[in-house]
């Protein structure tokens, strides 16, 4: 599914409208039915039950004024609040203001709002309808004493499109929000209500169709997708019968140094749980007993190191060697940042031409120095957090997070390669522009080891013949889904990263059930 920013959902409305001959008016009738629809299923039986209506003078609002006349034929007893005068509703909005039969209250100061407060408490469920994705600017005056009323009302609150106070592209709050137990957004998700914070104040989201015609919300222009079951799903077929583990690749992985051997262990068994037929784990060789007791089915090649416990530059020669019968190389998780370890992962980043996942240590010896990924003839994806993220790029952490979707879409672009931007609501991108936005995973995954296993996953499901794009989005996906099934069965406090490899199996298990 398409995320788009709110100057592309008006671009598609006005598609609809001029190119498919669809009215403005049907489409704010369809977007008020659906409205109506959503407070009858929190309702559940609407008859006498008490819905305040809070209108804002554009479309938003004329949206609120459709719900009303809905809800109305279900005999719910409705109160309609619009702040500001009726003269000032324009268009369909004044259109659908008139043929409301229920009397609506002007909110023309903040005196008037003291006497809400008691109709208010005898409300069954509000419906926001203040402010669409257009607004801009810090939220002020009346209409932010109006949304701290309807925040401190206790009564939960449907929005309509986007809830009021959001910005839809970033997924920040102009000051003060409405905070939503549902938001009913029309057409697409808007690309603020998939991201944090933005995401907090939404409650449960629903897409609504209002009628546009599919090939204006598939346009191949729009480049940010949500990523859903059945995209990844289709990339699992069951297994034919007749197979063996070379038909499931072999990956290398180069990982762990003194005190960091979990790392590696949790990378090459995130490779192995994922269905990577043979694991090679490359360790330092003072490593290798350890990583030899604690892995059974995953081999380990010991290889020279540097006095701190960690791959050498020695160790070149071998891993060139190695490599060759290699499908897929996974590099960096506890790696260290020994310089000699970094000059070596320099070095094998122009050699090796195998595709190659970076993360962690990887990727900290290349700060400031990008352009070896652009140089090395090997198919790349990297895989940072935002504190990696903002290391190589030259920017602070909060800058990474205030536009991940923008941040992670340039760097794929100016390194031509495959970027996870991990975190709430990973970011995948390409080098062509594309974003994806993955929606599975939880807080309790916010612990020690969960980036190892996902380095793994990828290259694994590299080896096992998807593309680089494919393995990213696919690795991403599974490795949350894993982590929420593990949540439901023993909550979020707790779970750890080994909790999460063992239900690996299970989630792929669980994706290709539903093809």
């Amino acid at each position: 599914m398409k995320l788009v920013t709110p100057e592309e959902m008006r671009e598609i409305d006005r598609k609809a409208i001029e190119e498919f001959q669809i009215p403005s008016l049907q489409l704010m009738e369809n977007a008020g039915r659906q409205i109506a629809e959503a407070a009858r299923e929190m309702l559940r039986f609407p008859l006498g039950k008490r819905v305040a209506i809070f209108a804002g003078r554009g479309n938003n609002g004329g949206d609120g004024f459709v719900a009303a006349r809905y809800l109305v034929e279900e005999e719910a007893e409705i109160d309609i609040y619009l702040l500001g005068k009726k003269e000032d509703v324009k268009g369909d909005a004044q259109t659908n203001l008139q043929r409301l039969t229920q009397p609506v209250m002007e909110i023309k100061e903040e005196k008037d709002l003291d006497k809400l407060k008691d109709s208010l408490s005898q409300a069954d469920l509000i419906i926001d309808a203040l402010l669409g994705t257009g607004a801009r600017g810090k939220v002020q005056g009346i209409l932010k004493a109006t949304i701290e009323l309807l925040n401190e009302s206790g009564k939960p609150i449907i929005s309509v499109d986007i809830p009021s106070g959001l910005s839809g592209e970033k997924g920040e709050p102009l000051d003060i929000c409405v905070k939503a137990a549902r938001t009913v957004t029309m057409g697409l998700p808007k690309q603020g209500l998939i991201s944090y914070p933005g995401a907090e104040y939404v409650g449960e989201l629903k897409v609504a169709d209002i009628g546009i015609p599919p090939e204006v919300l598939n346009d191949h222009c729009l480049k940010v997708n949500l990523l859903e079951e059945k995209d990844i799903s289709s990339l699992f077929p069951y297994r034919r019968r007749e197979t063996h583990k070379g038909n499931y690749g072999h990956i290398l992985v180069l990982a762990g140094s003194t005190g960091f051997t979990g790392a590696a262990a949790l990378a090459g068994l995130g490779a192995l749980r994922s269905g990577g037929g043979l694991i090679t784990l490359g360790v330092a060789r003072s490593l290798n007993p350890v990583l030899e007791a604690k892995l059974t089915e995953v081999m380990t090649k010991p290889l020279p190191e540097t006095g701190e416990g960690s791959l050498s530059l020695e160790a070149e020669g071998d891993i060139l060697e190695l490599v060759q019968r290699m499908d897929a190389l996974a590099v960096g998780p506890g790696l260290s940042i020994h310089p000699e370890t970094q000059e070596l992962v320099k070095r094998l980043i122009t050699k090796i031409n195998k595709p190659m996942v970076i993360d962690a240590d990887g990727l900290n010896g290349l700060a400031g120095d990008i352009s070896l990924l652009t140089k090395s003839p090997a198919s790349i994806i990297i895989t940072p957090h935002p504190g990696e993220m903002g290391r190589l790029l030259g920017m602070t952490v909060a800058e990474v997070q205030s536009d991940r979707i923008g941040v992670a879409r340039q760097a794929a672009l100016q390194m031509g390669i495959v970027i996870v931007l991990k975190g709430a609501r990973t970011v995948i991108s390409d080098p062509e522009g594309n974003v994806y936005v993955n929606p599975t995973g939880n807080p309790g995954m916010a612990s020690g080891g969960m980036g190892d296993i996902l380095t793994g996953m990828i290259a694994s499901f590299i080896g096992q013949g998807l593309t680089e794009l494919e393995a990213a989005k696919a690795g991403v996906y599974i490795h949350g889904l894993a982590g929420d099934i593990a949540a439901g069965t023993q909550g979020e406090i707790g779970l750890i990263a080994t909790d999460l490899l063992d239900k690996l199996p299970l989630a792929i298990k669980q994706l290709q059930q539903k093809r």
